[in-house]
């Protein structure tokens, strides 16, 4: 069970890992390529953009945990794993509680201790709190329409997990803010999200399906908000990002020059 979790683990950071290196590729690139290419690919910010890469993950996750309501050998999976863990009969503890926010908390942490992120505390605030009123919107309903019964038959409300789904949006707003410049940080969040997932299922409150896709929709849901928070931000007011000026020398082919942009 827990080689399941961080098997997956290791998918999601590898994933991030090769998107990172691709970025890197781009920049070690700048003396081979046209400098008005280059200066286009220097301005250009994709940190509120949205491609089907960032789906990839979260897809793949959700769509596990759907497969699992239905799919004989998922459905054996889950009731298996979850004989093993009352078989063991581990101690209940509800830290689980508590550690779904610690990635984003941390993001808090690090930046009143100088170790800045990619966004201001306004403008993250949004982003986090637009994260949370998504992940909210998509798992109290589904909990009701999907009616899953609990593995400690308390209620049918198992699927998906609301807490690994909050842990998981937590630790993707970390990663975020902190994959360009300190990646390891970045990633440390997952840690407690896979932490979160575990204690759900050993504290018999959710099923292996569950967690896979609340971790699905924790991703999903913090992605939607780096997509959507140029968008809140105009609504709520804010300005808009200021132009910005880039002097870049280069040299190709024996020529030496600078380049001059200004991106309104």
């Amino acid at each position: 069970m827990k080689g399941l979790l961080l098997s997956l683990l290791f998918i999601l950071i590898h994933f991030h890992k090769v998107d990172a290196q691709d970025s890197i590729s781009v920049l070690h690139g700048i003396s081979r390529s046209d400098s008005s290419v280059v200066l286009k690919q220097f301005l250009q910010d994709n940190t509120h953009q949205f491609s089907y890469k960032k789906l990839i993950i979260p897809v793949t996750f959700i769509s596990y945990g759907v497969a699992s309501l239905s799919i004989r050998g998922l459905k054996q999976l889950n009731e298996s794993t979850q004989y093993e863990i009352n078989e063991h009969r581990p101690d209940h503890i509800r830290l689980d509680n508590y550690t779904q926010f610690v990635p984003a908390a941390a993001v808090y942490g690090l930046n009143a201790l100088g170790i800045k992120g990619k966004h201001n505390f306004k403008d993250r605030t949004i982003i986090y709190g637009t994260s949370l009123l998504i992940t909210s919107a998509i798992t109290i309903p589904l909990k009701h329409i999907v009616r899953e019964e609990r593995p400690d038959f308390s209620n049918n409300l198992s699927f998906p997990s609301g807490h690994t789904a909050i842990a998981f949006a937590s630790a993707q707003f970390m990663f975020r803010e902190y994959k360009d410049t300190h990646f390891i940080i970045g990633i440390s969040g997952y840690s407690f999200a896979i932490f979160t997932a575990i204690y759900r299922m050993l504290n018999n409150k959710h099923w292996v399906g569950d967690v896979i896709g609340g971790a699905g929709f924790g991703i999903l849901s913090t992605e939607l908000a780096y997509w959507l928070y140029p968008k809140i931000n105009t609504i709520l007011g804010g300005k808009k990002e200021r132009s910005q000026t880039m002097v870049m020398p280069y040299y190709q082919k024996g020529n030496i020059g600078i380049s001059l942009v200004k991106n309104f």
